[in-house]
């Protein structure tokens, strides 16, 4: 497959990406009888999760979990706990199994724990998901983060991340655990976003672009829409 999946349109994008995400994950199930998802909050996978949820998969057999979240309760308008719930764990895709991060609680490490042992006893992931913002930041893993360098070399599976120009605290997973997948991708539309994008890829592991550490790997596609 070419690194750069280019599309016409964002419905394109979405149909074609929702069958490839689906073939990926019926592999997962047919060789290990259990599959994994990964996916992304903000605006760009609202169509996309539309159209998985009512893909026909054996989603009983499905674990979803998000890349990152922001530590907020899932009443507030932040958070992409309930933006996945709302979208894709819908209709058929709502028997999948669902890791949630906790974000909100008050006892941070505890849930961190949590979700570090849940999300180890996971193994490769089939498929891993991943947007890019503005600042060329992927999951939750900023460029302006103190706890950024943690984020590229920890070998532990999730951490806490305080980004300075972006509200919330936040867990994310780590690289090395998000680059443990089968098929890897970034999702990205609009031509600003891919001038961003573009710019941040020029050079592989550049700690001021994030994205960079993930897409010059193999497992990595750019799937694009205007």
């Amino acid at each position: 497959m070419s690194k750069r999946q280019i599309f016409s349109t964002r419905d394109k994008l979405d149909v074609a990406l929702t069958e490839a995400v689906c073939t990926q994950l019926q592999a997962g199930i047919n060789a290990n009888g259990k599959a994994t998802l990964v996916v992304s909050g903000g605006s760009t996978p609202k169509g996309l999760f539309a159209a998985l949820s009512e893909a026909n998969l054996d989603w009983k057999n499905v674990t979803v979990l998000l890349a990152d979240e922001r530590w907020v309760d899932e009443s507030h308008a932040d958070s992409n706990t309930a933006m996945v719930k709302s979208l894709l764990l819908q209709g058929v895709a709502a028997d999948a199994k669902w890791i949630d991060f906790g974000a909100g609680k008050t006892d941070v490490e505890a849930e961190l724990n949590r979700v570090q042992r849940e999300v180890a006893e996971l193994g490769t992931f089939d498929v891993v998901i991943l947007g890019m913002g503005n600042d060329s930041h992927t999951a939750s893993l900023f460029p302006c983060s103190t706890e950024l360098d943690q984020g590229l070399t920890t070998t532990a599976t999730a951490l806490m991340t305080q980004p300075t120009t972006a509200p919330h605290r936040r867990l994310t997973l780590s690289k090395a655990r998000l680059l443990d997948t089968k098929m890897g991708v970034v999702h990205i539309v609009g031509s600003n976003k891919l001038d961003v994008f573009d710019t941040a890829t020029q050079h592989a592991d550049d700690d001021a672009h994030p994205i960079s550490h993930f897409f010059h790997h193999e497992q990595f596609t750019l799937w694009f829409a205007e």
